[in-house]
């Protein structure tokens, strides 16, 4: 895996601009912060993007990947401000779950979600070399 940095661009803080990379590709559908039960525990985003990361941990580990082999993630989110809010709380889940990974990474809002108590969505694509 090799990251993307073009000359003279800022390094960006938490992702990569771009990866390249080659080997066994697994991906994730659309994750949400509920647990095995379909509960949810929690219900501020925090919370439920922690249980969200600890989803997508398990599936990838099902298909042999770890969270070192993440190369891209998509978050909706259905308030950005709560995102911005929380940014420490996720920061601190994300090293938690998934260590020191920075795949490229989006984060969009949506008005919602289709199980009307998620506030994140999360689809990752890993690359087991």
């Amino acid at each position: 895996m090799k990251i993307l940095q073009p000359p003279g661009r800022v390094r960006p803080k938490g992702y990569a601009n771009g990866i390249a990379a080659s080997g066994r590709m697994v991906f994730t559908a659309g994750v949400i912060g509920w647990n095995e039960r379909e509960e949810f525990e929690h219900a501020d985003l925090a919370g439920q993007f922690r249980q969200a990361l600890l989803n997508t941990r398990a599936i990838l580990a099902e298909g042999g990947a770890a969270p070192s082999d993440i190369v891209r993630m998509t978050c909706y989110v259905t308030d950005k401000r709560d995102y911005v809010a929380a940014r420490a709380a996720i920061g601190a889940a994300w090293r938690e779950v998934l260590g020191k990974v920075f795949p490229c990474m989006a984060v969009v809002e949506v008005s919602g979600l289709v199980e009307d108590a998620a506030r994140v969505e999360i689809e990752t694509t890993a690359v087991v070399e």
